[in-house]
């Protein structure tokens, strides 16, 4: 895909980014070479690749779920600007 300074522009225009019309045309053509890199990379064969999140095979430490109440409910309400009965408390934001 080649990229002229037209498309720049738009795409300037677009993500509101100021690029002075000196400028326009090296970038074009920096986004074109990154362009076909990436029509190049289209033409790599990956069937039969499995689809992968990192380049090395790791297993993420698990923990047992426990669900648990802290323990400690006066230490966090201590921090609340407005507590009734145990629970914060916040202003009426629907009448």
């Amino acid at each position: 895909m080649t990229i002229d300074k037209e498309i720049i522009a738009r795409i300037s225009a677009l993500a509101r980014i100021k690029v002075p019309d000196s400028d326009q045309a090296v970038l074009a053509e920096e986004l074109s070479n990154i362009m076909g890199w990436i029509e190049q990379l289209d033409e790599v064969d990956t069937d039969g690749v499995p689809p992968m999140t990192s380049v090395m095979e790791a297993v993420a430490p698990k923990r047992k779920d426990q669900i648990t109440d802290g323990g400690y409910p006066d230490r966090v309400i201590a921090n609340a600007p407005d507590a009734i009965d145990g629970f914060f408390a916040v202003p009426k934001v629907v009448e």
